[in-house]
């Protein structure tokens, strides 16, 4: 049985919590024409007018429509067009073919959203009794998944920016980059019995529990993200011609694909340059190396006599650091060179610049039982062939993240912020 905390706990969230949220996402798409709003650039990717539209929906759904007595949906089509994946709440449009939804217009997107936002802020207004509770846990629910899909419009706008024929950028220029980042070194992980997991009454997803004990062996991870140059040596070594490095599934990938280097790279060892949201610029040594898949993190650690942590070894070795780095909030977007090494100063970048690859599968801690209801099938119907991914990135929102928080993608995609840190055992 869950923890009284865990299904009853009242979120203490305000109207201008709600507001600044909601209002942060539209703030993502100030500079954007309309037509940068309608376009789908692969199936993975969805167009940023359907991000829009898909939040409204949630919060419309699963709060409006469950705790506002007498609420009328904004538009009979609207929950078949901007469902995503939950199968409790009906038929949905396919996903691959959200970029054919000309209409409804980016203009009408905008007053849905005006329109249940008004909703919902009433309906927060009302409230406050311990009847509310859900309908608060809800909301708080839907105002993370909105940070998620703020993330996923940046990067979906970077895949879309990269493969128009004018190389658009999103921001303005990002000043010149270092050459050279300083020497890896490694950090120690407190091994034997340790607890995993969120414990306390802080948000936090069904996935992220309960908290449940595992044992480390010793071992350490590198103390900063792997750079480019560092894996400009995996290329010039024959990193994508050799498969003795690969998985069957990443040898394969690699042929099928054509992989010679990460997703945004361009040109060749003299003189690559990188796809950014601030448009094309040379590549810089010292940044992280990023938008690299599970198959290619695994390979490269593999050509550089290591491997990458499990989830366990990155949360014990994380979760007692500030939550600071290059996040959303520096409207950088875009990894950064590793803060200088100060004496002992524990785990850099464990927080923004990239998503880290691990080598763990997501699947169910212990004890595990998703939400019930059909929010339910927010996390737990995708725990199969995933791989974890832990920190956050150089788009995640600071108050969105935790140490025990798990992303999750398979292992070819690498058109998220993703990135490479190594682990060893102890010697």
């Amino acid at each position: 049985m869950r923890e009284p905390h865990e299904r009853h706990r009242v979120p203490a969230l305000t109207g201008e919590d709600y507001r600044r949220v909601r209002q942060d996402t539209e703030a993502l798409c100030a500079n954007l024409d309309p037509e940068d709003c309608v376009a789908q650039s692969m199936p993975d990717a969805s167009p940023t007018k359907w991000h829009l539209a898909h939040t409204t929906w949630f919060f419309e759904t699963f709060v409006l429509i469950e705790y506002a007595a007498g609420y009328k949906c904004h538009h009979p089509s609207f929950g078949f067009l901007f469902n995503s994946y939950y199968n409790g709440a009906g038929e949905r449009h396919a996903r691959p073919e959200r970029g054919l939804l000309t209409r409804p217009g980016l203009t009408e997107i905008f007053e849905y959203r005006a329109r249940v936002d008004d909703h919902v802020e009433a309906l927060m207004r009302a409230g406050g009794a311990d009847a509310d509770r859900e309908c608060l846990r809800t909301i708080e629910i839907g105002l993370h998944h909105e940070r998620q899909h703020q993330e996923l419009i940046l990067t979906d706008l970077k895949h879309l920016f990269s493969r128009n024929a004018m190389r658009p950028a999103y921001r303005s220029p990002l000043a010149p980059g270092q050459e050279t980042a300083d020497e890896l070194g490694w950090i120690d992980v407190p091994d034997g019995v340790q607890v995993l997991g969120h414990r306390g009454d802080g948000f936090h997803f069904d996935n992220e529990s309960p908290a449940h004990r595992v044992f480390i062996e010793p071992c350490q991870v590198s103390d900063r993200l792997i750079s480019n140059g560092e894996f400009r040596q995996f290329i010039e070594d024959g990193g994508y011609r050799d498969p003795a490095l690969w998985l069957d599934l990443g040898w394969a990938t690699v042929q099928r694909e054509n992989w010679q280097a990460p997703l945004y790279w361009q040109g060749g060892p003299d003189g690559y340059t990188e796809f950014t949201l601030a448009g094309e610029r040379e590549l810089f040594d010292a940044e992280p190396v990023a938008h690299v898949s599970f198959l290619e993190a695994d390979a490269f650690a593999r050509w550089a006599g290591a491997r990458l942590p499990t989830e366990a070894e990155w949360e014990v070795v994380a979760r007692d650091g500030p939550l600071r780095g290059n996040l959303a909030d520096s409207e950088r977007f875009h990894p950064a060179v590793a803060e200088s090494r100060e004496g002992d100063a524990g785990l850099r970048q464990a927080y923004g610049d990239l998503w880290e690859w691990t080598n763990s599968s997501y699947s169910p801690y212990p004890g595990y039982r998703p939400d019930p209801g059909t929010l339910g099938e927010y996390n737990g119907k995708f725990m199969c062939n995933q791989f974890v991914l832990r920190g956050g990135s150089c788009a995640s929102s600071r108050d969105h993240l935790r140490p025990t928080y798990r992303n999750f993608f398979y292992a070819p995609d690498r058109w998220q912020f993703s990135g490479i840190r190594l682990a060893r055992e102890s010697s």
